[in-house]
């Protein structure tokens, strides 16, 4: 093969699972706007794998192996085609046009590289809101992204979340059937619909990043490689988006708070809380970022959004130095503005915080006792934790220790629970 690198089988192998990874969202991406259907593309991307699989390790890798993948997956698409007979007039186009590159892109995949690139982006910006398309569950919307957009294994995904495989694979496959039933189109929203589609598809990406940030449930604190996925993907998105201020407000919350993934685990996996952090741990780097991409929020909007808000309070944290430097006043002052445009119990619980820390635990256990009744809140380890905390600062240290205990009964994370009996034990012997 012209231009092609030899390589042993082995190394062929790995070359290619590397190259998939980074390859398949762009052309899943561009064979879905050819056949409309997100299910049957990922079915012909598969296809461009197994040849890839199938040739490189006796032919030899391609000198652009993203472009080799891309044109054999679109030929595929074209035989889909013709086989169905329902080329349209745009089919047909696309197919003239692919016949007469074929046999020069085999020779010379830049070249069909280069005719794809421009539209590359619009391709992937229009898989990311199909991926996250309302008509889905949000378990659909979170699971067809990471394979979609991702490249994830159906098993990467189910040990990420800890839920069985058949499972996703359920949730892959249903999402598959239900986009296809319900005929959305493979473009990109209308204006009137966008500020929706587009808030699916930050949820879905926040919904990844906090389960790496703070897992739900395991024997892990932290799942580090579902930051690292749902960072790329709000990269992605805030080079295709790039004058949506929430989508960069999404990057710097995300960027800021994986800065502190090092500091936030101890030996043997104990986790270590944000005033307990030793700071010098924090990445510098992606706290810059963070504060950039807040700059470019803050630049777009006159009145920041959900997350271009919870970057600010993030940041506030970045930059203090020693926690006593934190300025909890503009926290609390923050957390008010998100109550306006996005109240909820979970961030009156947070504004608890920032309030208790301004002003005092008596001031924040007054906002905390308010939300004791709270249905939404019935179930949520943090409010007892919260409630312990402020009451052990105010030597109720009984009370603490059984709000502790009870955190702890709710949380499903091992680590977490832990470390909440922990608390519970210490209210024991120490007062306050």
């Amino acid at each position: 093969m012209v231009g092609s690198t030899p390589v042993t089988a082995s190394d062929a192998h790995r070359t290619i699972n590397a190259i998939w990874g980074i390859e398949s969202p762009k052309v899943i991406a561009r064979v879905a706007r050819m056949v409309g259907d997100v299910g049957i593309a990922e079915e012909l991307a598969q296809d461009a794998l197994v040849a890839a699989l199938e040739r490189w390790p006796t032919d030899g890798v391609p000198a652009n192996p993203g472009a080799w993948l891309m044109t054999t997956a679109k030929n595929r698409a074209i035989d889909l085609l013709r086989r169905r007979q329902r080329l349209d007039a745009r089919h047909e186009e696309v197919g003239h046009e692919l016949e007469v590159r074929q046999s020069a892109a085999i020779a010379d995949p830049d070249a069909d590289l280069g005719a794809d690139i421009e539209d590359v982006g619009d391709d992937l910006l229009r898989l990311m809101f199909i991926s996250c398309h309302p008509v889905l569950s949000k378990e659909a919307r979170v699971a067809l992204t990471l394979r979609l957009l991702g490249g994830l294994t159906t098993d990467e995904i189910a040990r990420a979340f800890l839920v069985p495989e058949p499972t996703v694979a359920q949730r892959i496959v249903r999402a598959k059937r239900t986009l296809a039933d319900a005929r959305v189109p493979f473009e990109l929203p209308e204006r009137a619909e966008l500020g929706t589609r587009l808030r699916s598809v930050l949820e879905v990406i926040y919904l990844v990043f906090n389960e790496g940030y703070s897992a739900t449930g395991g024997d892990d604190w932290l799942r580090p490689e579902l930051c690292h996925e749902a960072l790329r993907l709000g990269r992605v998105l805030a080079g295709l988006a790039s004058t949506e201020p929430e989508v960069h407000g999404l990057v710097a919350l995300m960027e800021i708070q994986a800065s502190r993934n090092r500091a936030r685990v101890g030996p043997g996996g104990v986790p270590v809380l944000l005033l307990d952090q030793n700071r010098g741990l924090w990445n510098q780097t992606q706290i810059q970022r963070g504060l950039a991409a807040l700059g470019r929020a803050e630049a777009l909007a006159p009145t920041l959004g959900p997350y271009a808000l919870q970057g600010a309070i993030a940041a506030c944290h970045a930059r203090a130095r020693a926690p006593e430097d934190t300025d909890w006043e503009r926290i609390a002052a923050l957390y008010g503005a998100l109550a306006e445009v996005s109240p909820s119990p979970v961030v009156e619980l947070n504004r608890a915080v920032a309030l208790s820390m301004a002003f005092g635990p008596a001031t924040g256990l007054e906002v905390v006792d308010r939300l004791v009744d709270e249905s939404a809140l019935k179930g949520y380890h943090l409010l007892p934790s919260v409630r312990g905390d402020l009451l052990r600062k105010l030597g109720r240290t009984t009370e603490a220790r059984r709000e502790f205990e009870r955190a702890a009964s709710l949380t499903r994370n091992s680590r977490e629970r832990t470390l909440l009996l922990a608390r519970a034990a210490q209210c024991a012997v120490d007062p306050a």
